[in-house]
């Protein structure tokens, strides 16, 4: 990922690719690690390379573990912050909302615009609904689940509409089966699946009818116009956002 957003970053005539940091590959130049053409910027093994070359915004598609420790540092020196990553607890946006002062900060589940669209239909779909259901398709390479989209998905529903029917299931044949109960007992189904890069679907259905609203993203290069227009706009935005929403002037 980190790798698609130097890509991004360089081919946008309004922004410029000033530093990468990747303790993994401290040293190297650039190129040998993106692909990207920018002679003699070799890749940092620590926050002085953003400070050094001047950074005003930061990108971290990265680890939870990690990625609090970079909000934190962004937030000390000044930096905006823009994180993909997924894992943040509430306790976690408390602690950004204390830290960024100087500096903004946007944490958004997914940056495609697409699925921010996807949320957005489905979050005003609940109040018509009184089942929904949300499955979420990744690699076989993610981590936790569900994912953070699924997640935020299930929040903006639950939040939109209290009239929710129980599950009638008696009987589970396999744990788990019905997936995970999410706010409001909406239920999440996560996938992990070689072949897959993310995808989710919501089925929302009363009497009569059933409504799915769905997004694919068939490759990485989806999240890029979300994250390019993050780092133009993450200056007019103080403090700390969550979600891409905002920024795309659907608040």
């Amino acid at each position: 990922m980190g790798a698609t957003v130097c890509r991004a970053i360089t081919d946008d005539p309004d922004l410029e690719l000033v530093a990468a940091v990747d303790p993994s590959y401290e040293g190297l130049d650039v190129r040998q690690v993106t692909g990207v053409d920018t002679p003699g910027l070799r890749v940092g093994g620590s926050g002085d390379a953003l400070l050094d070359a001047r950074a005003e915004v930061a990108v971290d598609f990265t680890r939870v573990e990690g990625a609090r420790e970079n909000a934190a540092w962004c937030a000390a020196n000044g930096v905006h912050a823009v994180i993909g990553t997924s894992g943040f607890e509430q306790r976690d946006f408390d602690d950004m909302r204390k830290r960024f002062t100087k500096s903004n900060c946007l944490v958004a589940p997914n940056f495609a615009i697409g699925a921010v669209l996807m949320m957005r239909f489905a979050e005003l779909a609940a109040p018509w609904f009184d089942t929904a259901e949300i499955i979420e398709f990744h690699h076989e390479s993610k981590i936790d689940a569900p994912s953070g989209t699924a997640v935020s998905t299930a929040e903006r529903m639950a939040a939109a509409s209290t009239e929710w029917l129980d599950d009638p299931t008696q009987k589970v044949v396999y744990d788990g089966a019905r997936g995970g109960s999410g706010p409001a007992g909406i239920r999440v189904h996560a996938v992990r699946m070689r072949g897959a890069v993310a995808s989710q679907e919501v089925i929302l259905g009363t009497t009569g009818q059933t409504l799915t609203v769905r997004h694919d993203t068939v490759d990485r290069s989806s999240f890029m116009p979300g994250v390019v227009l993050a780092c133009k706009r993450i200056a007019e935005h103080e403090g700390v956002t969550v979600g891409l929403d905002a920024f795309l002037g659907l608040t």
